[in-house]
C-alpha cells in the first residue's frame, strides 16, 4: 500500500509534567508508507503509550511522529494533537475556551504541500462524516 493511511481522533489523557495536571484531547496520526505499514490499532496504542508517561504536549506530538519514522521509515508521517491543559483553566490566566494544537510534519507531509494539504482536511472531518 503506498497511499495515505490516517488514524484521526484518537483520545488521550496525559499529565503535565510542569504543573502535574492533566491534558487531554485528540490526536489524528498519518503516514505515507514505503514498504512497511503497522496495524491500524497499534496507532492509538502508540500514542497511549507515549502520553502515560510525565509529558509535554510539544514532546509528545514529535515522540509519536519519530517513533513512526524510525520504525517504518515512511514517505512521511504528519501529526496533529489537540489538548486541553487544566492548569490553563485552573491556575493563571483560567482560560475556560483555550486549547493547543502542535503538529509534527515529517518527510513528504513536510515538503510536500499537496499530501500536507491533503492530512490537514482530512483530519477537519469530524466524526460521523463518512460520505
Amino acid at each position: 500500500y503506498d497511499e495515505m493511511v490516517l488514524v484521526k481522533d484518537i483520545d488521550f489523557f496525559s499529565l503535565c509534567e510542569h504543573h502535574m495536571l492533566p491534558f487531554f484531547g485528540r490526536a489524528h496520526v498519518g503516514y505515507i508508507p514505503n514498504g512497511k505499514i503497522v496495524g491500524l490499532s497499534k496507532i492509538p496504542r502508540l500514542v497511549e503509550m507515549f502520553a502515560r508517561r510525565l509529558q509535554v504536549q510539544e514532546r509528545l506530538t514529535t515522540e509519536i511522529a519519530g517513533i513512526l519514522e524510525c520504525v517504518l521509515e515512511p514517505r512521511g508521517v504528519g501529526v496533529v494533537i489537540e489538548a486541553i491543559h487544566l492548569c490553563m483553566k485552573m491556575r493563571g490566566v483560567e482560560q475556560q475556551n483555550a486549547f493547543a494544537i502542535t503538529s509534527s510534519m515529517r518527510g513528504a507531509f513536510n515538503s510536500d504541500v499537496k499530501t500536507r494539504t491533503e492530512f490537514m482536511e482530512l483530519i477537519r472531518h469530524r466524526k460521523g462524516s463518512f460520505a
